[in-house]
């Protein structure tokens, strides 16, 4: 898969000092031990991708970053302080969440879910302001569903959905975006559409994926879990090794880089023999 990245070239730092950040995060749900000791510390504007197999601990890793699940042990900070220092509203004006999944069985229009990212920035039943919809229709426009605006929710497809989700999340004008899977339901084009949009963003984002060579297009540093554990962290080129692809995947890959300073890409040759 290529095509043209309109985000930071490889190899081109972003500004230095976490805001974000986790560190030593456990946490337990059900019993079971689903994060164990992970650190986290994205640089302001960059993107950092979370990968790693089905039940590695990406989706809780993002719920304890956005403060929707409190670790077990470890903290998570915000501009130094821990997460639960914060209130709710000052979070939500902060950090945006997309989830994989979103739905709703009130009747809402496009327009309607996308103005809801700008409840954190007035008070309960106050009218939307100029700011406010201002917000809502750069959202609309960035995520090129200004035409779609006076759709309905449930005419949607999955993909648009979650574009719809992207949209109000922008709304929100966070610094830091959490975005769970975001590509898992729109086809290429929209793929590479929806990552090109969050490289660009003048925030911090971290965002779980599946798709290695789109965690190598994209991101600025990769996070690498298997069951709950980092095995892995540091650039697309110096994690996505055949190795490790090897080891975490069990899929024998051929990673090629047409240049010292490109990004990675992989070739799947077949599952690891054995497994």
């Amino acid at each position: 898969m290529t095509a043209p990245v309109r985000g930071r070239p490889a190899g081109t730092p972003p500004a230095a000092g976490p805001t974000l950040a986790a560190d030593r995060v456990s946490r337990d749900l059900g019993g079971r031990l689903v994060l164990d000791g992970v650190s986290l510390a994205p640089r302001p504007g960059s993107v950092t991708g979370l990968l790693g197999p089905n039940g590695s601990g990406k989706s809780t890793l993002l719920r304890l970053l956005a403060g929707v699940l409190a670790p077990t042990a470890g903290v998570v900070v915000l501009d130094g302080r821990p997460l639960g220092e914060w209130g709710r509203r000052a979070v939500a004006r902060r950090v945006a969440v997309v989830e994989q999944h979103a739905e709703t069985l009130v009747e809402l229009t496009v327009l309607d879910v996308v103005r809801l990212g700008r409840i954190p920035h007035r008070r309960a039943w106050t009218p939307a302001t100029a700011p406010d919809e201002a917000a809502v229709r750069a959202a609309l426009a960035s995520t090129g569903l200004t035409d779609r605006a006076d759709r309905p929710w449930h005419t949607l497809s999955g993909g648009e959905r979650q574009r719809v989700q992207v949209a109000r999340a922008l709304a929100q004008e966070p610094r830091e975006l959490l975005l769970d899977e975001p590509t898992n339901h729109l086809d290429v084009q929209h793929q590479l559409d929806l990552l090109n949009l969050v490289a660009e963003l003048p925030v911090t984002s971290v965002v779980a994926l599946h798709d290695l060579n789109l965690a190598a297009m994209y991101c600025d540093q990769l996070v690498v879990l298997r069951e709950g554990r980092v095995v892995a962290a540091g650039s697309p080129a110096d994690t996505l090794t055949e190795t490790l692809i090897a080891d975490v995947y069990g899929v024998r890959a051929e990673v090629t880089r047409p240049g010292p300073t490109d990004r990675p890409h992989i070739r799947f040759l077949g599952t690891v023999t054995g497994t």
